[in-house]
C-alpha cells in the first residue's frame, strides 16, 4: 500500500480505524458521552438527581411496575432547557397504589405495601386535582410505572439514578486526568531537557508525593479544599500527576539526544519551541496508555472516598456512591443493586484501556 503524500496524522488515524476494539471502546465512549450529557432527556426519573423514592418499593427486582398515583404540582414548574440539563426541581407528587376507587366526590387510594392486608387507605377530595371528571383524574393522574432494572434501597429508580450517575464518573475521570496531564508534563518535561538541578528538585518531590498513599493523600486534600463536587476533582487530579511526569521524564531524555533536536538547536530554536514542538509529540504514546490507567484509578479513588463520605456527597449520584450503598444487598439476595453500578465502572474503564492500547499501537512510528 502506498503511504506517500500521507501525514503522520493521517496514517495513525489510518491504523487507529483498523483497531476493531479500539474503533468500538471509543464508539462506547462517545455513547456514555451523550447519555451522560443528555442524561434527564434519557432517564425515566427527571427529578434533580433522580432523587424521587418511596421506601413501600425498595429493593424492588427489575422489571418491578406498580400503579402510581400523581398530584398536581406546588410552584413554578422548571423551564424547558433547565429541565432538560439539571433536573425538575418541582416535579409532581406522587405515591405508589395497590388499588383506587372513586366516590361522588372523592377518591380512596391504598398506599403500596408488600403485605396488602396491611395496606393504609387515604381518601381525597376530587377538588385536589382541579377537576372532577374521574375519566381526566385517571388519564392524567394515574399510570402504570415500571421499573426497568428495579428500585435501590431508598426506593428510588435504579437506571435513573445509573445514567445520571454516569456524569460524575465520567466527570471525575476527565478532570482528574486533565489536571494529571498538565502538571505531570509540565514537571516532567522540564526536568528531563534541563536534567541537573532541576531534574534532582522535581524527582525528590516526585518521591515524596508517591510515597505517601493515594487514597491519604487524597483525603488530605480533599480536607484541605473542603468537601463538594469540583473539591474531589482537583484533588484525585493532584495526585495523579507524578506518574506522568516520570514518564515523560523518561521519554524527554531519551528523545532530547536525537539527531532532529540537535539540528532544531543548531536552528537556533529556543527551548520552549524544542520542548512542545519536537520532544513532547514524540513522547505521548505511552503517556496515553498512563492517562487511560489513571482515568480508571480516577473512578476507583472516587469510589473509595465515597466509602469515606468525602466523594460526591448525596444526593448527587455517582457509580461509586452506588456500589458503597448497596455492597452488603451482594449478600442478602439482591446482587444486581451493586453490580449493575459496577459492571458500568467495569465497560467503561475498559473502553478506555482499549482506546489507549489502540491509540498507542497507531502512534507508534516503528511498527508497520
Amino acid at each position: 500500500m502506498d503511504k506517500t503524500g500521507k501525514s503522520l496524522t493521517g496514517l495513525a488515524l489510518q491504523k487507529f480505524k483498523k483497531n476493531f476494539w479500539g474503533v468500538l471502546s471509543l464508539g462506547f465512549i462517545a455513547l456514555l458521552l451523550f447519555v451522560a450529557i443528555f442524561a434527564y432527556v434519557l432517564a425515566p426519573d427527571k427529578t434533580q438527581n433522580a432523587n424521587w423514592g418511596d421506601l413501600a418499593i425498595h429493593s424492588k427486582p427489575p422489571g418491578f411496575t406498580v400503579t402510581m398515583l400523581h398530584f398536581p404540582a406546588e410552584g413554578k414548574e422548571s423551564s424547558g432547557i433547565s429541565k432538560y440539563f439539571v433536573g425538575d426541581a418541582n416535579p409532581q407528587q406522587k405515591v405508589p397504589v395497590l388499588k383506587y376507587r372513586f366516590a361522588k366526590d372523592s377518591l380512596t387510594y391504598f398506599e403500596y405495601t408488600d403485605e396488602p392486608s396491611l395496606a393504609v387507605s387515604k381518601t381525597i377530595p376530587l377538588s385536589v386535582f382541579k377537576t372532577t371528571d374521574k375519566t381526566t383524574i385517571e388519564k392524567d393522574y394515574i399510570s402504570q410505572q415500571k421499573f426497568i432494572l428495579g428500585t435501590d434501597s431508598q426506593g428510588r429508580d435504579l437506571l435513573s439514578r445509573l445514567i445520571i450517575g454516569s456524569r460524575v464518573s465520567i466527570a471525575i475521570g476527565f478532570v482528574a486526568v486533565f489536571i494529571s496531564l498538565v502538571v505531570g508534563i509540565f514537571f516532567g518535561a522540564i526536568a528531563g531537557y534541563y536534567g541537573g538541578k532541576v531534574d534532582a528538585f522535581v524527582m525528590w518531590l516526585v518521591n515524596i508525593i508517591w510515597s505517601i498513599p493515594t487514597l491519604l493523600l487524597v483525603i488530605a486534600i480533599t480536607l484541605a479544599l473542603g468537601k463538594g463536587f469540583w473539591q474531589v476533582f482537583v484533588a484525585v487530579g493532584l495526585t495523579m500527576w507524578v506518574e506522568v511526569a516520570r514518564v515523560v521524564r523518561g521519554q524527554v531524555m531519551s528523545i532530547k539526544q536525537m539527531q532532529f533536536v540537535t539540528a532544531a538547536r543548531a536552528l537556533g530554536y529556543n527551548n520552549r519551541r524544542i520542548i512542545f514542538n519536537h520532544i513532547l509529540p514524540n513522547s505521548m504514546a505511552p503517556v496515553i496508555v498512563i492517562s487511560a490507567a489513571n482515568f480508571a484509578s480516577a473512578i476507583l479513588v472516587e469510589s473509595g472516598l465515597s466509602f469515606l463520605g468525602l466523594g460526591a456527597q448525596p444526593p448527587v449520584p455517582s457509580w461509586g456512591g452506588m456500589i458503597k450503598d448497596h455492597y452488603n444487598y451482594i449478600i442478602l439476595g439482591k446482587p444486581y443493586l451493586a453490580l449493575a453500578p459496577g459492571i458500568a465502572m467495569l465497560l467503561l474503564v475498559l473502553a478506555f484501556m482499549m482506546v489507549g492500547n489502540a491509540l498507542r499501537d497507531a502512534l507508534d512510528v516503528k511498527s508497520e
